[in-house]
């Protein structure tokens, strides 16, 4: 197996929000404290405690503090805060005006701080170039005229949204040489006591006849597939002795192959069959699933072996009620014939045929062909991952099927089908890995942790990618 490696970022992801800013920071004479960037809801909350004591304004100045989110190119200034000397006070206050001249901004006068900190709030809409972005407060020194005589910034914190993005390994499968499949069935034709002939008009045979030639017509009149054998195995039910039942099952098993290849003029050798006199296995199964009385007592019987004719002699004299209710409920099922059609379908190397197929006869598509068509979709979308989801129907015991397919779900956010493709997708590092990123998705990063050490030892290179990630993750409150 090859594993592909695909990046994709789930509809939903492990996260954690973190508003790395410090306890108190520090600006000249001006001092921040309890300095939070978190969202809320739609909105970017900024709060802080100003400690504005050591503030020395003259009175016919200012200074005005901005506080500004930054993220490269992006900026947005919040509300400001002035703190004015005497006369620049009384001057913003007759006009109206706010810090820096505009409206909404908040006027101290520094006289009349007292000893108390200031507790500034500002909330503004939030946007994705927020995630990222640093808390910086401006400091500008005014005098006369809202003229600018000192600036200066400080950088007290910010927020960032640790995200986890899984990286998906997708293992592509081996390639069938030659795509061989099979067809089974079971017919119940009915045959006079102690005959052997096929009667078609005989109670239910012309509607067993027709199910057994359909099953071979729905692959033998299909341009892609070549029939390369069929077999048919005759039974017969314990009841009477085991040399008449073998003689039955060997005449009816043969009286059914004459049938069918008379019918479709089949080549000499195509058909083999096989008979098995009694079919014990069927009467255990069918004694075991049942309710009656003596059930452990039969099922003793039918296991202690030896002579078949004294064991059903044995059941028949011991349990004389269970045996006539084993009689007409379960030996007329014991008198059946199994076939199997073999058959080889073509290859298929065009994308475009393959991605009809899955939407309309998946059955006949290999492991492969499912994984080559989804190459050429776009990863995580909706024809992307329902490749996957139709492939696991289609081999749902195949580790790499189920592998595939809970990549797929993951992608998705669909965790709980995930895990239960997960359970079927083996012990291979890739498996291991995507158990891992599963378990991060679900943020039980004390499982995931083993999970991505032991598949990055197995080779999985994205697993030091996860664990990185995961370390970050697990550093978040």
């Amino acid at each position: 197996m090859k594993p592909i490696r695909i990046l994709l970022s789930a509809l939903f992801s492990a996260a954690a929000c973190a508003c790395f800013s410090p306890l108190f920071a520090q600006q000249g004479a001006v001092g921040f404290d309890r300095v939070t960037v978190a969202p809320d809801g739609s909105m970017m909350k900024v709060g802080m405690e100003l400690d504005l004591r050591a503030l020395d304004v003259p009175s016919n100045r200012a200074v005005v503090l901005t506080p500004r989110l930054v993220n490269g190119a992006d900026s947005l200034c919040l509300q400001s805060v002035g703190v004015y000397g005497r006369r620049r006070y009384f001057y913003h206050e007759r006009n109206g005006l706010g810090a820096l001249g505009t409206e909404g901004d908040l006027v101290l006068r520094a006289s009349k701080l007292g000893g108390e900190p200031v507790s500034y709030r500002a909330e503004v809409p939030y946007a994705e170039w927020m995630n990222g972005a640093r808390l910086v407060v401006r400091r500008s020194d005014c005098g006369c005229c809202q003229r600018v005589l000192a600036q200066e910034e400080t950088v007290l914190g910010g927020y960032r949204k640790v995200v986890y993005v899984p990286h998906f390994v997708y293992v592509r499968p081996e390639a069938e040489a030659v795509k061989e499949r099979h067809l089974e069935g079971r017919a119940f034709i009915d045959f006079p006591v102690n005959r052997t002939e096929i009667r078609p008009d005989y109670r239910g045979n012309r509607q067993e006849l027709a199910k057994i030639r359909a099953t071979i017509d729905s692959v033998r009149n299909d341009a892609d597939i070549t029939v390369k054998a069929l077999a048919i195995k005759g039974f017969a039910s314990p009841e009477g002795s085991w040399a008449s039942n073998a003689r039955l099952a060997e005449g009816r098993t043969g009286a059914l192959k004459r049938y069918v290849s008379d019918y479709y003029h089949f080549a000499p050798g195509f058909i083999a069959v096989s008979w098995e006199p009694e079919d014990w296995e069927g009467l255990r199964r069918f004694v075991e699933a049942s309710g009656l009385e003596h059930r452990a007592e039969i099922l003793a019987i039918i296991d202690a072996g030896g002579d078949p004719d004294a064991r059903e002699r044995k059941i028949r004299a011991a349990y004389p009620a269970e045996y006539r209710y084993l009689l007409d409920n379960c030996y007329p099922a014991l008198r059946h014939s199994d076939y199997r059609i073999d058959y080889v379908i073509r290859s298929y190397t065009d994308a475009g045929e393959i991605r009809r197929l899955i939407r309309t006869r998946p059955q006949r598509l290999s492991l492969a062909e499912f994984f080559f068509a989804a190459q050429q979709m776009e990863p995580g979308s909706e024809e992307f991952n329902g490749a996957f989801e139709t492939c696991v129907r289609m081999y749902p015991s195949d580790p790499t099927a189920n592998l595939n397919a809970a990549n797929a779900a993951m992608a998705k956010g669909d965790l709980k089908s995930a895990a239960a493709y997960l359970a079927r997708a083996g012990a291979t590092p890739e498996a291991l890995y995507a158990r891992g990123v599963c378990a991060t998705l679900g943020k039980d990063y004390e499982a995931a942790e083993p999970l991505f050490r032991e598949a990055a030892a197995g080779g999985v290179a994205e697993a030091a990618e996860a664990l990185a990630q995961l370390a970050e993750l697990k550093t978040q409150p």
